[in-house]
C-alpha cells in the first residue's frame, strides 16, 4: 500500500514551517524552488517512503502556509540554515539525506557543506552546484538571457507586475521553463503559496538578496559559501534536457567544474523534471540514495 502524505507543522530557525510528510525511517528532506510549492514532491515522497525514508517537504520560508520570517532574511544561507534546523527539530541523525530543486538545490548544497555530519547524501535538481552556475552567468550569454526574470525582480515594479492578472507572470515562467508540460495543477499550488503580497515579497526576496538587496549576516554568508565548494557527501545532479530556465549545457559543465558530483540528464523534461518525468526521476533518486 502506498504511504499517505500528511501535513504537520514545526518551528525551526525562527520560522513556523508547514510541511508534508510521508513514511518513516531516516529523514529525506525535500526542498522546493520558485515558483513552486511542497506539493512538487508529491510523486517522489511515496517512493521515498517505500524505500524506507521519512520524506518531509516543507513550504520554505515565506511560502504560505509557512510563516514569513520576522528576521527578513532571504539569502540562500538562511534557507540552508533552515534545513539544518529542521534536521534537529525533526529528530534526524547522520543517515539523513537532502533533495532540492531550483532554489531548493542551492539550499541543500549550503546545508550539506556547512553541516556535513548531519547529511549522508545530496540530490540537486535544476540547479547545478559549485562554480557551474556562477561561471555560466559570467561567460554564457544564452544563460544570461534565460535569467532575465532575476533582474526584473530587482526592481520595485516587480511587486506590481508579478501579481497582475492572478500571477500570470508565473504561468509565463512555467511555460518557458517546461515547454509543452500541462502544469495547471502545479501552477495553482504555487499561486496559492504566493497570492498574499507578504508571501510574494518573501519569494522575490530570495532573488533580491542574491544580487545585494536585503539583509545579510556574516554567519549566513559562511553557510552560503560552503554550498559553493566541493561537498564531502556523494552528490547527484539531475537536469532536464529541455530546461528553459537553466540550460542543459550549464549542468553538463558541472561534470568538469564539479567532478565530485555525478550529473544525469533527464530526457523529455524541462525545469520541473520531478513533475514531468516522475518515474525516471524517482528511480534515479532512490537508486542513488540506496546505492542500487
Amino acid at each position: 500500500m502506498t504511504a499517505a502524505i500528511t501535513s504537520s507543522t514545526a518551528s525551526a530557525n525562527g520560522v513556523d514551517f508547514t510541511f508534508l510528510e510521508c513514511g518513516s525511517g531516516p529523514l529525506a528532506l525535500c526542498l522546493h524552488g520558485f515558483p513552486d510549492s511542497a506539493h512538487s514532491w508529491r510523486h517522489l515522497m511515496p517512493t521515498l517512503a517505500d524505500a524506507g525514508y521519512r520524506a518531509v517537504a516543507p513550504f520554505t520560508r515565506g511560502y504560505a502556509p509557512t510563516s514569513v520570517p520576522a528576521d527578513g532574511l532571504f539569502q540562500t544561507g538562511a534557507l540552508s540554515a533552515d534545513a539544518n534546523a529542521l534536521h534537529d527539530v525533526l529528530g534526524a541523525d547522520s543517515d539523513a539525506v537532502l533533495i532540492g530543486h531550483d532554489w531548493g538545490a542551492l539550499s541543500v548544497y549550503g546545508a550539506a557543506g556547512s553541516a556535513p555530519d548531519r547529511w549522508q547524501r545530496v540530490v540537486g535538481m535544476a540547479g547545478p552546484p559549485g562554480r557551474a552556475m556562477g561561471m555560466a552567468l559570467a561567460t554564457n550569454l544564452n544563460q544570461l538571457k534565460r535569467s532575465w526574470y532575476t533582474f526584473v525582480f530587482q526592481h520595485p515594479l516587480a511587486d506590481m507586475v508579478v501579481p497582475a492578472n492572478d500571477l500570470a507572470f508565473i504561468d509565463l515562467l512555467w511555460a518557458d521553463w517546461s515547454p509543452g508540460f500541462s502544469a495547471a495543477h502545479d501552477i495553482e499550488n504555487a499561486k496559492r503559496c504566493l497570492r498574499d503580497p507578504s508571501n510574494l515579497s518573501a519569494a522575490l526576496g530570495y532573488y533580491r538578496a542574491t544580487l545585494g538587496q536585503g539583509k545579510r549576516t556574516p554567519d549566513l554568508d559562511l553557510i552560503q559559501a560552503a554550498g559553493g565548494r566541493e561537498l564531502s557527501q556523494p552528490t547527484l545532479v539531475l537536469h532536464g534536457r529541455n530546461d528553459g530556465c537553466i540550460g542543459v549545457e550549464v549542468a553538463e559543465s558541472a561534470r568538469e567544474l564539479c567532478p565530485w558530483a555525478s550529473v544525469e540528464i533527464v530526457e523529455d523534461a524541462g525545469h520541473f523534471l520531478q513533475l514531468e518525468q516522475p518515474a525516471v526521476v524517482n528511480q534515479h533518486v532512490v537508486d542513488f540514495l540506496t546505492g542500487a
